[in-house]
């Protein structure tokens, strides 16, 4: 096949229009296209009122043309050439026998698919996740969101499916894919029943809700390819004997010998990182972000961005991505956008409030949402020193508790208007834009919710990110407390071979151990991580 990029369609045009560009770019009557395949489709929204979708498609011609011909006639052409291909293969199969099956720690996308990629290998993998499954975990996130009560092992952090099921289901990433493994998760998403679109929009999501549905099928899935998954079964230690790792030890003294585990932890398993730092596990801190949650009405985002087109169907609500670097050297950007969606309690740990932010899939709610968030290093919370890699969650459970006292102790969040918050003044009462947040919000002073440093870059960004996007910095939007979740903050060091660097069979994944940020990365790096483990067996 071929693959044309760059066609340009006007926004409202007949699905016919597609073939006839991509004829017309070869030279050829449409009649000669066989098959067109829909690859891509984003929009350029540089003109507000004259917007254009941007095509990729693969074209397959009539037998009578000769493809060979048609590429040699495009050889220059960078915008046309064969298409990739992006279909996956498995590494290897697993050996007729094995002594010790593999362990998987974590049961989010890392873990969901170094566990689905293990099952297809045929190495029957053993899942251990300290949460519970994922429609009992949603009970007991909204025991949270209704009625203040917390359950630390089975929230937005922890259980089937990990902390991207509470989210926008954001399924894009930044990360170098050249053997194209995001394609793979994406169509293992699709299988389990996610919209087909999501393997073409620039810009795919899911949504909390669809999300429930696709993680239990994909939890059959490796089921009935002889996989177990085990709930509420949290791993306190590791059986490490010579550098090589014999088994896990569970919170009821039960050991299971494994020789290969994947730690796919998310970035909130604090007690975790403890225990593995005391056990010698080589981990050194990284930076993160932290800062607050905004929120716009989703109309005033859609005008900025979309002008004249703004609630066009096709279009959906409308996102942004904003950055500034501040003059005392810090960066600020927005983390975590979720158009029409809502600010959600996604603490784990009891009197602590953190924010995070989540859509469904029709993102139809009134306000947008994103962090806003401060950069840190290691530098700032280590002093300088080589202290211990557990110093930046000794500082977001500072945070996270100021924020709880903050918002009065009932884990309410607490909250300032932008317009309070950029004249150094308490929030007393709200304006235009009801916050979604719930528990609730407590109006206060934000001032003290974070390090000097932080508060004085927000207040320098959030004027210059309402010269990017009018209205961004308006009086009555609502600043939420606190984000402190962003990434993991430390890493959990691993190899070329992606194993620890001084304990063999053992193989740090995703986010938690630090080599991702969201859930199509992660599911990537569950795979490579499975594959290498399946190479070594």
């Amino acid at each position: 096949m071929i693959r044309i990029t760059e066609l340009r369609l006007p926004l409202e045009h007949p699905p016919e229009a597609l073939k006839t560009a991509a004829a017309r770019r070869l030279g050829i009557p449409e009649a000669d296209i066989g098959k067109l395949t829909l690859f891509r489709r984003s929009h350029d929204a540089r003109k507000k009122n004259a917007l254009t979708f941007i095509y990729s498609v693969d074209v397959e011609l009539d037998s009578q043309l000769a493809e060979a011909d048609v590429l040699i006639k495009f050889a220059a052409d960078p915008k046309i050439g064969p298409t990739p291909d992006t279909s996956y293969r498995l590494v290897t199969k697993a050996p007729a026998s094995l002594a010790t099956r593999p362990v998987v720690v974590g049961f989010g996308p890392a873990g969901i698919f170094a566990a689905l990629v293990l099952a297809q290998m045929g190495f029957r993998p053993i899942v251990l996740e300290r949460g519970k499954a994922v429609r009992e975990r949603t009970k007991d996130t909204w025991g949270l969101w209704r009625k203040k009560v917390l359950n630390p092992e089975s929230n937005v952090q922890f259980g089937e499916g990990g902390a991207g099921t509470f989210s926008d289901g954001k399924l894009y990433s930044q990360v170098k894919d050249p053997r194209h493994l995001g394609r793979k998760v994406l169509s293992e998403f699709v299988k389990a029943g996610a919209p087909a679109e999501i393997l073409y929009v620039a810009k795919p999501h899911i949504g909390t809700f669809r999300l429930v549905g696709i993680v239990e099928h994909m939890r059959r899935e490796i089921e009935s390819l002889g996989g177990v998954i085990r709930f509420q079964s949290r791993v306190t230690g590791l059986h490490i004997e010579s550098g090589q790792v014999h088994g896990v030890i569970l919170a009821n003294g039960e050991e299971i010998a494994a020789r290969q585990v994947v730690l796919a932890l998310g970035h909130s398993a604090r007690d975790t990182f403890a225990m593995l730092y005391a056990t010698g596990v080589f981990m050194e801190a990284k930076p993160f972000s932290v800062g607050f949650r905004i929120e716009h009405p989703q109309s005033l985002i859609d005008r900025a961005r979309l002008g004249s087109n703004a609630g066009n169907p096709l279009l959906g609500a409308a996102d942004y991505k904003l950055v500034h670097h501040a003059s005392n050297g810090r960066s600020v950007y927005s983390f975590c956008m979720c158009p029409g969606g809502q600010v959600v309690a996604a603490t784990s740990e009891l009197n602590c409030v953190v924010t995070n932010g989540m859509s469904q899939y029709s993102r139809a709610e009134r306000n947008a949402n994103a962090g806003i968030v401060v950069g840190i290093t290691p530098e700032d919370y280590l002093g300088g020193d080589a202290g211990s890699p557990l110093a930046g969650i000794a500082l977001q459970r500072q945070l996270e508790a100021r924020a709880f006292e903050l918002g009065g102790g009932t884990y309410e969040a607490p909250g300032q208007l932008v317009g309070d918050f950029l004249a150094g003044r308490p929030s007393t009462q709200l304006g235009s834009v009801i916050p979604s947040y719930q528990p609730g919000v407590h109006l206060t002073d934000l001032a003290t919710a974070l390090p000097g440093y932080a508060i004085a870059a927000l207040r320098e960004a959030l004027p210059a990110f309402g010269r990017q996007i009018k209205g961004f910095d308006m009086a009555d939007a609502v600043l939420t407390g606190v984000e402190t979740r962003t990434s993991s903050p430390l890493r959990i060091t691993r190899g070329d071979d992606y194993q620890s660097l001084n304990v063999q069979g053992l193989y740090p994944a995703g986010e938690g151990a630090g080599y991702a940020g969201g859930i199509l990365s992660a599911g990537i790096d569950g795979i490579k991580v499975a594959e290498a483990l399946a190479l070594d067996t």
